[in-house]
Formats: C-alpha cells, sequence, structure tokens
C-alpha cells in the first residue's frame, strides 16, 4: 500500500535533487504559503463583488437569501431562528437541522445585512481553497498545484452555489476541505474531528460523516476504533435529526422533505442527472474515480437524484458545493502514484469543465459592462422601503425580503401568513405573480387579508414597487 492509500502525505513533486535544492525548498516552501492565500483572497473578491452587484441590482433568485437573513437576525438577538418569511412560527431549525449558523449572529452584529452573509459565503469558499491548495502543490508541484487550486476555487460547483447566495451548505465547504486535507497527510485524528463538525451543518450530512468513518477505518493504519466511532456518530446523528429532531421542531409535526423522494427507477432519469455525474467526474480529473474518497459523493448524490426536484439534479445551484472538495482531494489522493503527464492531464480535465461553460459561469458577469451599471429599479427599490414604517410587519415579493428584514418584521406576500401585515409591497416584475401581478394592489390586499385587516391605501408607486399601507387606526 503507497503512502497515499493509508492516509499520510505524499513527497512533493518538486524539481529533482541539484546543488541548489535548499534555494528551490525555500522558494517553494514561500509559494506553497503564498499563492494559496492569494488565491483564496482573489475568490473571496470576485464571489463578494459578483453578490454587491446582485444586491444593488435587485437580482434574486429565490427567497434563500430573505429567510436566512431572518434566521441571522433572531440569531443576533439570542432568540430561536423563527422565520416568518416561510411561515407563522416556523422554527428554522424544524426545516433543515443546521444549529452551526448560529455564527452568523457575530457577522449580524457587525453588519446587518443580508450582503453581510453574502460575503461571508464567498469568506467560507475563498478558506477553503487554502489547504487545499497547499496539499495540491505538495502533491503535484507549484505551478500544476495552483492551476489545481484555482480549478477547484472557481469551479461550476462554487460558482454556482454564490450566484444562487445565501445557503448553509457553505459552512460545510471549508470543513470538507479541512477534513480531507488533513487525511491525506496521515493526520487521521485531526481529520475525524473536522468531519464530525458536518452534522451540525444540514441533516443530510450525517450521511457523508458515516462514509467518512467507513474510510478512516478501512485505509487508515491504526485507527480503526476511530472510523468506525465517526461513522456511527455519523449515522447517529443523521438519524436523530430527521427523525427526532426536525419533527420536534417542525409545526406540522415532521421532516418535510420525505415527499420529494420518488421511485428506483427515477434515480437513472433523465439524462440531466448523467451530465452532472460526468461534469463531477471531470472535475475529479477522472483518475479521482480510482480514490475511495469518491464515495463521499454517494450520499449526496443519493438524495438529490431519488428527489422528484429539477432543482437537485443539475450542475446548478448550490447542491454540488460541497462535492467540489471532494473531487479535487479524490484527485489528490491518486495523482502522486502517475507520472506527470497523467497529472497534467487531469488537473486539465479539471479545470477544462469549467472553462468550456466561462461564457455562462456566473463570473462572466463581471467582465459584462451592463453588470456594473446600477439597475434603474434600484432608486424606486430604495424608497419602497423607506415607504414601510420600521418595526412594522410587512408582507413582500420576493427581491425586497432580505433588503427589509435589518428594520421590518418580514413576511412572503405569497407566504401561508395568518398574521395580516401592516403593508404589502408587490413588485411588479417579480416572477412569483402568475399569471401576472395585480392592477390595484391596494385592492388586492383588501380581498387577501379579508374586511377584518381594514383598508389598505397605496402610499408609493414607482419603478413597479407598490406599497398599500394600513393606517394606524385599522389596526395596523
Amino acid at each position: 500500500m503507497s503512502s497515499s492509500e493509508n492516509g499520510s502525505a505524499a513527497p512533493a513533486a518538486d524539481a529533482p535533487a541539484s546543488p541548489r535544492e535548499p534555494t528551490h525548498r525555500r522558494r517553494g516552501a514561500r509559494a506553497r504559503l503564498i499563492a494559496p492565500v492569494a488565491l483564496a483572497v482573489l475568490a473571496v473578491l470576485l464571489y463578494g463583488t459578483l453578490s454587491t452587484l446582485q444586491w444593488r441590482n435587485l437580482v434574486t433568485p429565490s427567497w434563500d437569501l430573505g429567510i436566512f437573513s431572518e434566521l441571522a437576525k433572531d440569531y443576533a438577538h439570542l432568540q430561536a431562528p423563527v422565520v416568518p418569511i416561510k411561515g407563522d412560527g416556523v422554527n428554522l431549525l424544524g426545516d433543515h437541522f443546521h444549529p452551526i449558523l448560529v455564527l452568523l449572529a457575530p457577522v449580524w452584529w457587525i453588519w446587518p445585512s443580508g450582503l453581510a452573509l453574502l460575503w461571508a459565503q464567498a469568506l467560507l469558499f475563498g478558506i477553503s481553497a487554502i489547504p487545499l491548495t497547499r496539499l495540491a502543490m505538495e502533491r503535484l508541484g507549484s505551478v500544476l498545484g495552483t492551476i489545481a487550486g484555482a480549478a477547484y476555487v472557481f469551479s461550476f460547483g462554487l460558482q454556482a452555489a454564490q450566484d444562487v447566495q445565501f445557503h448553509e451548505i457553505a459552512f460545510a465547504v471549508p470543513i470538507m476541505a479541512f477534513a480531507l486535507t488533513r487525511f491525506l497527510r496521515g493526520r487521521v485524528l485531526a481529520a475525524c474531528l473536522w468531519a464530525a463538525a458536518l452534522v451540525f451543518v444540514k441533516e443530510d450530512l450525517g450521511l457523508t460523516v458515516a462514509v467518512f468513518g467507513v474510510l478512516v477505518a478501512v485505509r487508515a493504519r491504526g485507527y480503526r476504533l476511530e472510523g468506525i466511532g465517526l461513522a456511527c456518530w455519523g449515522a447517529g446523528w443523521f438519524v436523530l435529526s430527521t427523525f427526532v429532531l426536525l419533527p420536534l421542531l417542525n409545526t406540522q409535526g415532521q421532516y418535510d422533505y420525505t415527499g420529494n423522494l420518488g421511485s428506483l427507477w427515477e434515480v437513472f432519469v433523465p439524462g440531466t442527472k448523467w451530465i452532472t455525474v460526468l461534469m463531477l467526474m471531470l472535475a475529479a480529473g477522472v483518475i479521482g474515480l480510482r480514490s475511495g474518497l469518491i464515495a463521499l459523493m454517494l450520499p449526496t448524490l443519493a438524495w438529490r437524484f431519488t428527489g422528484t426536484v429539477d432543482f437537485y439534479w443539475t450542475w446548478y445551484w448550490h447542491y454540488n458545493a460541497i462535492l467540489m472538495p471532494i473531487a479535487l482531494a479524490a484527485l489528490l489522493d491518486v495523482a502522486p502514484r502517475l507520472r506527470r503527464p497523467t497529472r497534467m492531464i487531469a488537473v486539465g480535465a479539471s479545470a477544462a469543465v469549467t472553462l468550456v461553460l466561462a461564457g455562462s459561469m456566473p463570473l462572466a458577469a463581471l467582465a459584462k459592462p451592463s453588470s456594473w451599471e446600477t439597475t434603474w429599479r434600484a432608486a424606486p427599490a430604495a424608497g419602497a422601503i423607506e415607504a414601510v414604517p420600521e418595526g412594522a410587519v410587512v408582507a413582500a415579493d420576493i427581491p425586497l425580503l432580505a433588503p427589509l428584514v435589518p428594520d421590518h418584521d418580514v413576511q412572503w406576500v405569497h407566504g401561508p401568513n395568518a398574521r395580516v401585515p401592516r403593508c404589502v409591497v408587490v413588485d411588479a416584475y417579480a416572477f412569483s405573480w402568475s399569471p401576472g401581478p395585480p392592477a390595484d394592489p391596494a385592492q388586492w390586499a383588501d380581498e387577501h387579508y379579508g374586511q377584518a385587516a381594514g383598508t389598505f391605501v397605496v402610499t408609493y408607486d414607482d419603478g413597479g414597487f407598490t406599497v398599500a399601507c394600513r393606517s394606524p387606526d385599522s389596526g395596523g
């Protein structure tokens, strides 16, 4: 068994010995310190800038940013994460099990804005590149290792995740990166501790931790008990969180996503799923398929491909983010045993899967002058927010959910809320209205909330944003 197979570090792929080797080693050591950090900083800046432009131009793919903004606000006020955007009294810990998100409280203390969450995610993605790039430079050489690190941190999985904005999986990415690199360096106990933390990011990651434990028990000499313990820890938390804690904290007393599961046959269709698998294979340089680490992808792919939701199947959205560090680690696990030309081809394949789609990748927007132009709707949006009294309960469309959260009690205008809001903000350009937005938002609010709510009156109308509020004497 080779050193990489039992979890220990493989020798660096540097230049052959020469009288000047000490100088080369010093330069290589400096490069391994500087290049990974520089790459991480570049990634943070680019991802953060992408998110800032989205925020400024009201680009909002889903309601997730508003939801997690309410969660961060609650944690910052030392309260349970009750999120009205999801519904009255909905504790987000009953939706998915992610107690690690309490770490967002200090972020909100410093910068109470949904944009802060987007920069925090960019930072987490950037940090994940540091250990992986350092290991890549040691095993592939400085140049090839840096390319591999860049291919990782700007991979389709991370770009798509940043583009669709904040999600709890952001915390799993650096945790997985540190766990895998420590395992490949032979620091098995440290790897187990890092991997163990994944159960607090999302309930399904307990199965990933269980697989990690099996790999430790099988591959790491002298750590069989630790591996078995980690496998039991992961499986135990999966069962506890999915079948006990989530139903206990859920307003319906159930795990909400069981109904998304399809038949066994549906795991293999449609072909979109196989395109995703092919992209992941290429991200691992193809050679990564020879590594046992690739098995860590299976739990995530299993629930995604069993699911009946189209978003689960594709290369887009945030669902591949956790698989990106696994892909690079699998490549680095196998690469030291191969000749340099093969390693070069593998790294090229890892980079090519993103480069081929470069023009349609989210970061490509930064090269378009139109992306830097402030949308004409920015000023009307700010006016609409200003028109809602501070602290008021407000029902809004998706584009303004997150911006309203810091100073208001926000719910979704289409949500299952029994509470009657003080104000309603209707966005004529929001994608959630079918067949189209109401011609008279005030009349719509009167009809939607009933006569007992009082009469809504339009107080602001500009740029497609209409604010309709109840007068204070009507119970608002």
